[in-house]
């Protein structure tokens, strides 16, 4: 894990994208830590090599300890793992960098993904600076529902994008012109 730390921050300094409003990168320390000091000392040990680095937490109440902490000593987090409006509140509060409701497992599990529109409502109603992420996109549609719904940033596998791209009218229209050229 630290040699993938150490090789993402040689390659940020290497592309001249030192920087958080240049390349901020998301990485996430260990999920067996429970308490926040374990939580704080991992991040300050991968943070350390890049100014770039924003340290996931998850959104738990031992790592909003850390996050508070950690956004105090100006290390970056997201708040991630997060599946409800109440929760992505004190993230917006403690002014974390990102916090990222989950969509993928909920919509999946039957749940709609409708209260990213909640999470943005109150970030706007309380003019929290945190950032939306929406992760575990799968599909276009919901890229395009929470771009709708105000999410600062979409995540999803390469696949989800490529095919986003596509659409069979698209197709269809293409043939049309192609035919009649």
């Amino acid at each position: 894990f630290m040699t993938c730390v150490k090789d993402i921050a040689a390659w940020i300094k290497e592309t001249n994208l030192e920087g958080m409003d240049k390349f901020p990168v998301s990485f996430e320390i260990n999920p067996h830590l429970d308490k926040a000091e374990d939580i704080i000392a991992a991040a300050k040990e991968v943070a350390s090599y890049s100014p770039n680095y924003v340290i996931k937490i998850p959104c738990v109440k031992e790592g909003l300890i850390a996050a508070k902490k950690l956004e105090e000593q100006g290390i970056r987090t997201n708040v991630t793992l997060v599946f409800s409006p109440s929760q992505a509140i004190m993230p917006g509060k403690l002014g974390t960098k990102f916090v990222s409701p989950f969509i993928g497992w909920k919509e999946e599990s039957g749940d709609s993904g409708d209260y990213v529109k909640q999470i943005v409502e109150i970030y706007r109603k309380y003019n929290f600076k945190t950032e939306i992420i929406v992760a575990a996109v799968r599909n276009g549609r919901q890229i395009g529902d929470f771009a709708a719904a105000g999410a600062d940033i979409v995540t999803a596998g390469l696949e989800v994008y490529e095919k986003s791209f596509e659409h069979p009218f698209t197709a269809h229209g293409l043939k049309i012109f192609r035919d009649a050229w």
